[in-house]
């Protein structure tokens, strides 16, 4: 047995291993497989070229609104679907929703909504969800002249601290007789 196994052997190492060669294509790419021109730091042209291609892209995405309906809105229309998208964001996100529920929303004049808001990262928040919002209520009511303005409400950011001691006072005036109490058995109300 051990022979016929060493003839097996022989025979496939007689045989020799033909290959034929076949002439690869090289493929060649008509742009460079690397973006050149890119730095990596701060450069001036790419900034500029940015800005051009940026106005260049507005001009040609212009909607000509002469073209599209000014259908009248009430303040109502305007209330109802700024509280659906509250509660829409109680419930999707809850973050949004904190910053954004102190927003007053106002029509200033026919085709203007004014934005009252408390502060910086408050708007930053509505930011976030205005576009889709105003976008939604201009489908809604057919008038896409409607244009927003936005000013800082500096009364709805006063938000007062209570403390112990002014709920203890508030109860005073309700009641009097705690002032009696408080005196006699000298409450820590710091």
């Amino acid at each position: 047995m051990p022979q016929k196994i060493q003839e097996k052997k022989e025979e496939k190492a007689e045989k020799p291993i033909v290959t034929e060669q076949v002439p690869q294509e090289i493929k060649k790419t008509s742009k460079p497989l690397s973006r050149q021109g890119i730095s990596s730091g701060f450069s001036i042209n790419s900034f500029l070229n940015k800005e051009e291609k940026i106005e260049a892209e507005e001009e040609n995405n212009a909607v000509k609104t002469e073209e599209l309906p000014k259908n009248h809105f009430t303040e109502t229309d305007l209330q109802s679907e700024w509280n659906l998208l509250l509660k829409q964001l109680q419930n999707k996100d809850i973050f949004v929703y904190n910053a954004i529920k102190t927003f007053k929303l106002v029509k200033s004049d026919e085709n203007q909504i004014t934005v009252l808001y408390p502060s910086d990262s408050a708007k930053v928040e509505f930011d976030k969800v205005s576009r889709e919002f105003f976008n939604h209520f201009k489908t809604k009511v057919h008038n896409f002249s409607i244009e927003v303005e936005y000013k800082r409400d500096f009364e709805n950011l006063k938000i007062e601290v209570v403390t112990k001691k002014k709920i203890f006072e508030k109860f005073i005036e309700k009641n009097p007789l705690l002032k009696d109490l408080d005196d006699l058995m000298k409450f820590d109300l710091s």
